[in-house]
Parts: C-alpha cells; sequence; structure tokens
C-alpha cells in the first residue's frame, strides 16, 4: 500500500493535533512553531557559579510547555522534528556568539536516568540531537553528537530546591563516559537538553566537560529547546538580553565562561 495513502489512512483513524495549541492539523501549528524559532541567552533568575553560555529556541511557557512535554512524556516522538529543528537554531544561535568561527562542532546529550529511561522507553534528548545534528549538517555545519556523559548516581527529587541546593544534589551524578575521547582538533562542545530551569543541570555537565575541551579550547557551551523564562526583566545581565534573539554579532559572555 501506498505510503501516503496509509498515512492518510493514520490521519483518518488518529486525527492530528498541534502538541501545543490542540488546534487539528500539523503536529505543531505554524504559530506554535514560530514561538520556537527567537533564539536568546537563557538566563536563570540565578545564575550557578559556572553556569555555561545557553542559547534557547523559545520560552518554556505558552504553549511550548505543553508541545515540549507531549514528546518528553506523553510519547509523541513526531515531534522530534519541530523541536530537534529548534534545538538546531539554539545551536547556531550559541555558536554565534564565539569571537572566532567554530570549528568542528560537537553536540553532547545530557543523559537522562536509568529510571527515566525504563520510564519513557525512549531516551528523548537522544532524540532531539540526532535530529539537531541533521539540520546543522545541512546548513553546512561541521556538527555530530558525541556521547561523552553518562549518569554515575541517582539525583533525590529536586522540586522545591534552591539553585544552590540543587547543584549539590547533582553533584557526582555526571560523570565520563570512560576510555580515551578523541575529539578533533579545536572542537566546540556544545551540552544539549530539552529545557533549562535552574541551569544545574547544564552548570555540571560543563564542570565535567572542562577536561575533555581540554585548557586551551573552547568553552563549553550549551543549548536548549526552551528556557524558563525569567519572571521579572533582567538588570544590567552581561551579554544578550534575555527576551532578545540572539544575533551573529552578539559576543556571548556572563558567569562561568571565558569570552
Amino acid at each position: 500500500m501506498d505510503g501516503g495513502l496509509l498515512t492518510a489512512l493514520g490521519d483518518l483513524l488518529l486525527p492530528r493535533e498541534c502538541a501545543g495549541c490542540g488546534v487539528p492539523g500539523a503536529v505543531l501549528c505554524r504559530r506554535c512553531t514560530a514561538l520556537l524559532a527567537v533564539p536568546h541567552l537563557a538566563q536563570p533568575r540565578r545564575f550557578p557559579a559556572g553556569f555555561p553560555p545557553t542559547v534557547a529556541a523559545g520560552a518554556y511557557a505558552g504553549p511550548v510547555r505543553p508541545a515540549v512535554n507531549a514528546f518528553k512524556e506523553r510519547g509523541r516522538a513526531e515531534l522530534a522534528r519541530p523541536l530537534g529543528t529548534a534545538l538546531a537554531l539554539a545551536v547556531a544561535g550559541v555558536l554565534a556568539g564565539l569571537p572566532a568561527p567554530a570549528g568542528p562542532v560537537r553536540l553532547v546529550p545530557v543523559p537522562s536516568g536509568a529510571a527515566a529511561l525504563r520510564a519513557r522507553g525512549r531516551d528523548h534528548v537522544r532524540e532531539l540531537t540526532a535530529r539537531a545534528v541533521a539540520e546543522l549538517r545541512a546548513a553546512g555545519v561541521p556538527a555530530a553528537e558525541a556521547r561523552l556523559l553518562r549518569r554515575s548516581g541517582r539525583a533525590a527529587d529536586s522540586a522545591g530546591l534552591s539553585v544552590a541546593q540543587r547543584r549539590a544534589n547533582l553533584a557526582g551524578t555526571v560523570a565520563l563516559c570512560p576510555g580515551p575521547h578523541r575529539l578533533p582538533p579545536g572542537a566546540v562542545l556544545v551540552v544539549v537538553d530539552d529545557v533549562v530551569t535552574s541551569g544545574a543541570t547544564l552548570t555540571e555537565a560543563a564542570a565535567v566537560l572542562a577536561p575533555a575541551a581540554g585548557p586551551d579550547g573552547p568553552p563549553v557551551l550549551a543549548a536548549v529547546v526552551a528556557a524558563t523564562p525569567r519572571r521579572a526583566p533582567a538588570r544590567g545581565a552581561p551579554g544578550i538580553r534575555a527576551g532578545r534573539p540572539a544575533g551573529p554579532g552578539d559576543r556571548l559572555s556572563g558567569p562561568g565562561t571565558g569570552v
């Protein structure tokens, strides 16, 4: 049977609706997709010490929140394409802030815990990473996935914890994968995840990756699909203002970065 006919039949039996706003049609409608095309520097309410320069494709609010959760928790794997494209846009945004053109780019997915993998039956961050790599390569960026991180322990539930407590809770739960890590000279490591809230996870991952990046290499960067918006406007924060799109002329700076 023709593949297009199978798709049409599937839509009749299980009509598609936008995972963000519920409008019938595409898995993510144009209006909701546009909300993930506003790359900006993520700025947690309180910067954890060592928080890497991080660009988000959109804000984790409004229709974006249910769309990300549908992909992550409700098994809507078809959202990997639009959300992975948004992640690629965020990666391009954070690379644009480097003072010199980026060399080979290696996307390092944040590892999921064993319990989360069992519950979901899949590694959603790696799915996003694969799609983002494909999008970046199509755009001429020499990108590839680098599975450099693993979980080495169990963190307690972080609900209700402060930023400092979240960082302490995660300490020691992320480690480098064993074995030699042969990275191309001048490789830029970009930690990738679906959402950044307090910044504790990305901070821990960047700290673990620093030895692999080397003392003379580019700083460890980060990119996410969406970032929890600040409750109040950023005042005097360095780098790109929160909520303003990242552009090629912007240099990323801020706590924990050497650029």
